[in-house]
C-alpha cells in the first residue's frame, strides 16, 4: 500500500482550475429562467416587501397610539393631583381665614373690655 503523497503547488492549481471549469460548465448547463418566472418572483418579492412595510407601519401606529394613551393618562393623573391640591389649599385657606376671624373677634372683645374698664375707673 502506497503512502499518502502531498500534492505540490502545480497539482493543487490544476485541481482548482478543474473544479472552477466544472462549476462554470454546470452553471452554463442550467436553462435560463424565462421572463414570466422572473416577473412572478419579482411580484412575490414586492408583495412580501409591501406586507412587511404594512406590518412595520401598523406596529409604529400601535406604538404611537400607546404613547398617546400613556401621555393622556399621565395628564389626567396630573390634573387630578392638581385638583386635589387646590381643594386642600382651599380648605386650608378657609381654616386660616376662620382662625383669623376668631382672632379678630377675640381682639375686639379685649378692646371692648378695656374700654369698659376705663369708664369704671
Amino acid at each position: 500500500m502506497a503512502g499518502f503523497k502531498n500534492p505540490d503547488f502545480n497539482e493543487r492549481r490544476a485541481a482548482a482550475n478543474q473544479a472552477r471549469e466544472a462549476a462554470l460548465a454546470k452553471f452554463k448547463a442550467k436553462p435560463p429562467i424565462d421572463e414570466a418566472e422572473l416577473a412572478r418572483r419579482r411580484e412575490a418579492a414586492e408583495a412580501k416587501e409591501a406586507a412587511l412595510r404594512e406590518k412595520r407601519r401598523a406596529a409604529a401606529e400601535a406604538k404611537r397610539k400607546a404613547e398617546e394613551d400613556r401621555i393622556a393618562a399621565e395628564a389626567a393623573r396630573i390634573a387630578e393631583e392638581a385638583r386635589l391640591k387646590a381643594e386642600q389649599e382651599a380648605a386650608a385657606a378657609a381654616l386660616i381665614e376662620k382662625t383669623e376671624e376668631e382672632r379678630k373677634a377675640a381682639r375686639d372683645a379685649r378692646y371692648a373690655a378695656r374700654k369698659a374698664n376705663k369708664g369704671k375707673r
